[in-house]
C-alpha cells in the first residue's frame, strides 16, 4: 500500500512537470539575458516586475486553500447567464471594407476590435472558449459563438496585449491569428510567450510604462496598471503589466487592461488626457484581492481621474472569473458613473459602434 501511494505520487508530481514544461499554452520563459536587459526599468526589482505602490502577492497555503474552495464550491446566485449569451453578428467584408470615423467591436471581457485611421487593431484578443491553460481547469465562455471567427478576421495591422494573464492572452488565438498580424505591442517581458509560440522578434514590440511608439498615424503609449502577471506557479511576475493609450491627431482613447484602483489614473490623466473614451476594467472583483482588480464605483471614479468624455465597463460578460453575479458589474457602474454625471456605454457584444456615437440602443441588454 505505502509503495502504491509512493508511486502514485511521483506519477503526479512527474505529470505536473511534464505537463508544465511541455504544454504550449503556458507560454515561454524570461531567461537570464532578458532580465539583465529588464534591469534598466524601475519596475524591475530583484528578477521580479513589482507595482508603484507595492501590492503583496504572497498568499500562504491556508488562504490559497480557502480562496480555491470558494471559487469552486460556493454556489453564486447568477454567477452565469441562465441561457448562452446571443451575441450580434460582424462578418468579414464589413470589417475589411469599412473605411468611416473610428469604431469599436466588443468581443466580451477585455477584447475589442478598434478600426482607427484605416487601420484593424486588436486588444488582448482572447477568443477561446476557456481562460485557463487547459479546458478542463475553467469555465466556458457565457457565449457560444463569437460575432466573428478569427479565420474569416482581414489583415490586422496591429494588436495589443495587456499583460499574459489567459483571459487576455490565449495561446490558440494567438496562433490562428499570428500570421495576419502586422505587429505585436506588449508590456516587458510578454514578448517572449508569443516567441514561444512562433511569432517573429521582428513582429513584436516590447515597452515600459510611459515609452511611447508611433505606428504611422498613430501612438501608442504602454502607461502603467495595478494588477500582476504569471501564466504558471514558476514564472509570477516575471513579465509587465499595463494599461494602453491610443491616440491619432484628433482621438485619444484608453484601454485599462486589468488593475486595482490607484493614483495612477490621475497621472495619466493629466499626462496623457483628456480622453474622448475610455476602455474600463470593471468585474472580476472580490474582497480578498482588492488592490488588483477595481470594484465597479472604482471604475467610475477612475474614468473621472482619467478625464474621460466616456467609459465603457469591460471585463465582465463573458467569463466567470470571481464571486458575484454576472450583472453586478454592469449594473453598480452604471448607477455610480449616473450619479457622478460620467456618460457611459454599454453595447452588445459585436455590435459595432463609434467613438463619437452618443448613444447605443439597448444599454441594459444583459435583463
Amino acid at each position: 500500500m505505502i509503495l502504491a501511494i509512493f508511486l502514485l505520487a511521483a506519477f503526479l508530481i512527474g505529470a505536473y512537470f511534464l505537463f508544465n514544461a511541455y504544454y504550449p499554452s503556458f507560454g515561454g520563459d524570461v531567461s537570464n539575458e532578458r532580465q539583465t536587459q529588464y534591469a534598466s526599468s524601475t519596475q524591475f526589482e530583484d528578477g521580479k516586475f513589482v507595482n508603484i505602490n507595492r501590492v503583496n502577492m504572497d498568499m500562504g497555503f491556508t488562504q490559497t486553500m480557502s480562496m480555491l474552495k470558494k471559487f469552486f464550491f460556493e454556489k453564486v446566485e447568477n454567477g452565469r447567464p441562465k441561457n448562452d449569451i446571443t451575441v450580434q453578428k460582424i462578418d468579414s467584408s464589413n470589417i475589411a471594407d469599412y473605411a468611416s470615423p473610428t469604431r469599436f467591436v466588443w468581443f466580451g471581457h477585455s477584447s475589442f476590435l478598434i478600426q482607427m485611421n484605416h487601420k484593424n487593431i486588436l486588444l488582448d484578443p482572447m477568443f477561446g472558449d476557456v481562460p485557463a491553460p487547459h479546458p478542463l481547469l475553467g469555465g466556458k465562455r457565457f457565449s457560444s459563438e463569437l460575432p466573428i471567427e478569427i479565420q474569416k478576421l482581414p489583415k490586422i495591422h496591429a494588436v495589443l496585449i495587456s499583460h499574459d494573464h489567459y483571459d487576455h492572452l490565449d495561446y490558440e488565438s494567438i496562433s490562428l491569428l499570428k500570421n495576419k498580424v502586422g505587429t505585436f505591442y506588449t508590456p516587458l517581458g510578454v514578448g517572449v510567450h508569443l516567441e514561444a509560440w512562433g511569432v517573429t522578434k521582428e513582429h513584436i514590440v516590447e515597452l515600459d510604462w510611459w515609452q511611447e511608439t508611433t505606428f504611422d498615424d498613430l501612438q501608442f503609449v504602454c502607461t502603467p496598471a495595478r494588477h500582476f502577471s504569471g501564466r504558471k506557479l514558476s514564472n509570477r511576475q516575471s513579465t509587465l503589466w499595463s494599461s494602453w493609450v491610443i491616440s491619432s491627431q484628433t482621438e485619444n482613447i484608453f484601454f485599462s487592461g486589468d488593475s486595482g484602483y490607484d493614483d495612477h489614473f490621475k497621472e495619466i490623466g493629466k499626462k496623457y488626457g483628456p480622453f474622448d473614451f475610455a476602455m474600463m476594467e470593471c468585474g472580476q472583483y472580490n474582497k480578498m484581492w482588492p488592490d488588483i482588480h477595481m470594484f465597479p464605483e472604482e471604475t467610475a471614479q477612475a474614468g473621472l481621474d482619467l478625464k474621460a468624455s466616456k467609459i465603457m465597463p469591460i471585463h465582465w460578460g463573458a467569463f466567470k472569473l470571481a464571486l458575484h453575479s454576472w450583472t453586478d458589474p454592469v449594473e453598480r457602474v452604471t448607477k455610480r458613473a449616473t450619479e457622478l454625471n460620467l456618460p457611459i456605454i454599454t453595447p452588445k457584444i459585436g455590435e459595432a459602434f463609434l467613438l463619437k456615437q452618443e448613444k447605443i440602443e439597448n444599454q441594459d441588454w444583459w435583463q
